[in-house]
């Protein structure tokens, strides 16, 4: 059985993996009326990735967008980033989100207090502005936990693939969790576990492409369509249907992001 109206709350059509055909990919999924996909919310890492989202967005009915610069993007973090981000918001009244922000421990020589600094002026910037946040958190638990604890904002952990005490940390917290294709993966015991654990009203589904593509896909290119193969893991652990995770997801997806149904 096919399931329809997949929401991916988490994709990156900017990235080049998508240069030779991405039009036609985007077209496909957001104007067929064959397509199992029915929303996209491109999660931004730049200005330039936020640039795209905006453009893309006035194509695309069903195409939303964030706005927000990526811990990794301290290097080259403009000196105005927050007149930056003001100045984007203007831009489109389909901005639904400030993202993809957080920590990132995992390389080597990152500067912890800047990335810090970062995330926490731009959830400011999304509080004042009464947006949600789409959060990530690579090997800087500890520091983020208290954090979110601290400011207290809306938003979405994605691609969570932690333990189940700290899924309900942030569960308790008001906050949403996106699994991606990581879910479908056999020694990933404990995401699916922390999947259980969460109440299906806090559950998004995404995939993070180019990345995180599902078994049997994994190590491919990723796209929005694949969410199927997510959806039918995750309603197998929960015992729904894989239509009825999809329903639910997105239903989570447009209630996080305040996006109205068409």
């Amino acid at each position: 059985m096919l399931i329809k109206g997949i929401a991916d709350s988490h994709c990156h059509y900017d990235d080049s993996a998508f240069d030779c055909d991405r039009d036609n990919l985007l077209d496909e999924m957001l104007t067929s009326e064959d397509s199992a996909v029915s929303l996209l919310v491109h999660a931004c890492t730049d200005e330039a990735s936020a640039l795209f989202g905006i453009k893309t967005a006035k194509k695309y009915d069903n195409f939303y967008t964030s706005i927000g610069f990526h811990p990794e993007c301290c290097d080259r973090l403009p000196e105005n980033y927050m007149e930056v981000l003001e100045r984007l918001l203007e831009k489109s009244r389909k901005i639904v989100a400030v993202g993809e922000v957080g920590l990132d421990y995992h390389y080597d020589g990152y500067d912890k207090e800047l990335q810090i600094r970062l995330l926490c002026d731009q959830i400011q910037f999304a509080n004042k502005h009464e947006l949600p946040l789409i959060f990530h958190c690579r090997d800087a638990t500890a520091d983020f936990l208290e954090i979110l604890h601290r400011y207290k904002p809306m938003g979405v952990v994605h691609c969570f693939s932690g333990a189940p005490e700290v899924a309900k940390e942030i569960v308790d917290l008001g906050l949403y969790m996106g699994f991606t294709g990581i879910l479908t993966f056999k020694n990933a015991k404990k995401v699916k576990k922390s999947f259980c654990t969460i109440p299906t009203d806090r559950i998004l589904l995404e995939t993070d492409c180019p990345y995180m593509a599902p078994e049997p896909f994994r190590g491919k290119r990723c796209t929005s369509d694949m969410i199927e193969y997510t959806a039918h893991v995750g309603a197998e652990l929960i015992g729904i249907t894989p239509q009825e995770l999809v329903d639910k997801a997105r239903e989570n997806t447009m209630r996080l992001f305040n996006i109205k149904a068409k």
